[in-house]
């Protein structure tokens, strides 16, 4: 699908009331609330928050108290007054986004961080790090913020622990969580109290007679926020984009490719070439109804799950007072295989032993257990309903249920136009995701089979998606004259798309434009050369300097970008080495992110006669000044 930053899935947190100055003090509340454990998390889509309230919870089991913090939300720099609480420790869970940067509810703390000199001697800390080893810059957040704890004077009483989202991110954590815990008794010579029960973090109440203008409906943030839209738009506030197209792009295959606009024109959102958009989807109403079926529920019953810890800044786990329906369709992630700890917390409701035993030992850190969760959930692509289908002796309680279902999460796309030809619209392209798993199901990609049936009109009716735009550091050189060299196979065409129109209206413009040189690849010239007639054209015009395109399976022999890149590196080591082209690369970063970059490497081994330590170093140098950047996800 389009081109997302691929980090560890996260979740978009829930405003709640506004903090009042005082609450500003973590330290402050964990004293009033007598805890010494805070777990504070940076997360772009949910997945470093949820093991933050994982490890929180844990903390009861070894006779201690925590607390979750969104660092966005407190001030850091009381970081060095921790020392005050007996048997304190802060514990970081922090993700990797993009190119080796802070999440956006960590950006401050990592400011702090750059610029702090205060003394945190007596402060005990620990990191563990979500990030994805297909990315040039591997937990780079977990690691510096584990770095420069210590140089501030803290104290680590527990191993950096790495998570990798290309591997399995979950068995990570688990298996560093493990250690983790038995260090933190040696340190402060607690014992574990042997309480393995579940612990309830939200208590259940269901409306019986509410007024019905009081129930969330699928806003994200103010209730009714999507009948009167007030300005600025953002991931709490996102504004309700009308589809004005949405075609399909590929002209034969098996698979869907397609492209929406959707019209902005009154939101007030400016964007630039290179950005992202985010759209909020929602799930299959099919899924949703056999999920409500199998438990044998009322999914219209409206109802409220309230924090049981008062003093917390998050009142509920999605916005409440709402529906179970409105709930599993808009603010909870059904479709994504279950984590362990949801295993866990579920298995006391299996009424057979053996499953009850199974979904425990899947949660363990036991070889065979882990084992056994790699293949029955992960690799079988086994959701929760999928879940509860194949244990017939598993029927919780749907409240227990939706406390541990992580968020539904935005969908990110690279925008596929430019603000100076389409100031009015963002454009999307993105493939449609459907496949069979192991177990003969189908499984449909949540928000790209939403996307393919938002047609314009729908019986009379406008189709809206819910939207933000998220800013990028994928950007044009600042002087048009400046070459692009824009590597894009398959759905990486995608912010290549707003590069070349922004090109062509500078040059409309009549200002100096630098060599633009686009490298595309697909499977079959007539099947999936996505805007064929568009690129032509560009290279018509003069505005596509070199439109080269990899049909992959054209031939016997498999044709790909870094094959034309090779042939063609007299041309490229002159654009990049003598007129300091920019490079930019956009699409899958497991494979052909990395084949690419091999491949300038092997260009500047020959033609810069360099080792290959050295064509290794020159291209670092390039990301370093901006002159080399990726828009890639796994």
């Amino acid at each position: 699908m389009g081109c997302v930053y691929a980090v560890p899935k996260e979740e978009l947190p829930v405003p709640n009331r506004a903090i009042t100055p005082r609450e500003t003090s973590f330290i402050e509340k964990m004293k009033k609330t007598g805890k010494n454990i805070v777990v504070f998390y940076g997360s772009q889509t949910g997945t470093a928050e949820e093991f933050a309230n994982r490890l929180s919870k844990d903390a009861q089991r070894y006779g201690m108290r925590g607390t979750v913090a969104d660092p966005e939300e407190y001030d850091m720099s009381e970081l060095s007054r921790l020392s005050e609480i007996d048997n304190s420790i802060a514990v970081f869970c922090m993700a990797t986004y993009g190119e080796g940067d802070p999440t956006d509810n960590a950006q401050d703390f990592y400011d702090w961080l750059q610029e702090a000199d205060d003394d945190l001697s007596g402060v005990n800390f620990t990191v563990f790090g979500l990030g994805n080893k297909t990315y040039e810059h591997y937990n780079a957040m977990g690691k510096y913020v584990d770095k420069r704890l210590q140089q501030l004077g803290a104290k680590r009483i527990f191993d950096l622990g790495m998570g990798d989202d290309d591997g399995n991110l979950e068995e990570d954590f688990v298996s560093w969580r493990e250690q983790f815990w038995p260090a933190v008794c040696e340190h402060f010579g607690v014992e574990a109290t042997g309480d393995e029960s579940s612990i309830r973090q939200y208590e259940l109440v269901v409306h019986t007679d509410i007024n019905m203008n009081k129930v969330y409906t699928g806003e994200m943030g103010r209730l009714k926020s999507f009948e009167t839209q007030k300005m600025p738009f953002d991931a709490k506030n996102p504004f309700l984009g009308t589809v004005t197209a949405n075609r399909k792009l590929n002209k034969g295959g098996s698979r869907h490719l397609m492209h929406l606009e959707l019209d902005i024109s009154a939101s007030k959102i400016r964007y630039d070439s290179g950005d992202h958009v985010a759209v909020y989807p929602i799930n299959d109403t099919t899924l949703v109804n056999k999920i409500g079926e199998i438990l044998n529920v009322d999914l219209d019953t409206v109802i409220s799950l309230n924090n049981l810890d008062e003093e917390s800044n998050k009142k509920h786990p999605f916005p409440c007072p709402t529906s179970y329906r409105t709930a599993l369709t808009h603010y909870l992630d059904i479709t994504n295989p279950p984590r362990t700890n949801v295993l866990y917390e579920l298995s006391q409701y299996a009424t057979d032993p053996k499953d009850q035993e199974t979904l425990r030992k899947m949660a363990s850190s036991a070889t065979e257990g882990k084992s056994h969760y790699q293949t029955w959930v992960l690799e079988a692509k086994r959701n929760i309903l999928a879940v509860l289908q194949d244990m017939p002796s598993l029927r919780p309680p749907i409240d227990h249920l939706c406390e541990l279902l992580p968020r539904l999460q935005a969908r990110y796309y690279s925008i596929a136009s430019s603000s100076k030809v389409h100031s009015n619209s963002v454009h999307i392209c993105a493939v449609v995701v459907e496949y069979e798993t192991k177990t003969g199901r189908t499984n449909k990609g949540v928000a790209t089979n939403w996307l393919k049936n938002k047609v314009p009109t729908d019986n009379g009716h406008k189709s809206m998606v819910p939207l933000f735009v998220r800013k990028s550091q994928f950007r044009l050189p600042f002087k048009a004259s400046t070459p692009v060299i824009m590597i894009g196979p398959g759905t990486g065409i995608a912010p290549f798309m707003g590069f070349i129109q922004e090109r062509a209206w500078l040059k409309q413009q009549g200002k100096e434009v630098g060599e633009t040189v686009l490298y595309y690849g697909c499977r079959h010239r007539n099947e999936d050369f996505l805007y064929q007639e568009e690129l032509e054209q560009f290279e018509k015009d003069g505005v596509l300097t070199q439109l080269n395109v990899a049909f992959s399976r054209d031939q016997a022999e498999k044709v790909y970008v870094q094959h034309l890149l090779k042939k063609n590196k007299e041309n490229l080591w002159k654009l990049i080495h003598t007129d300091n082209a920019h490079i930019y690369i956009c699409g899958d970063a497991r494979n052909m992110a990395r084949d690419v970059q091999n491949t300038f490497y092997e260009i500047a081994s020959e033609l810069g006669s360099m080792t290959h330590t050295q064509a290794v170093d020159y291209v670092k140098k390039l990301m370093t000044k901006g002159r080399y950047s990726q828009d890639v996800w796994s």
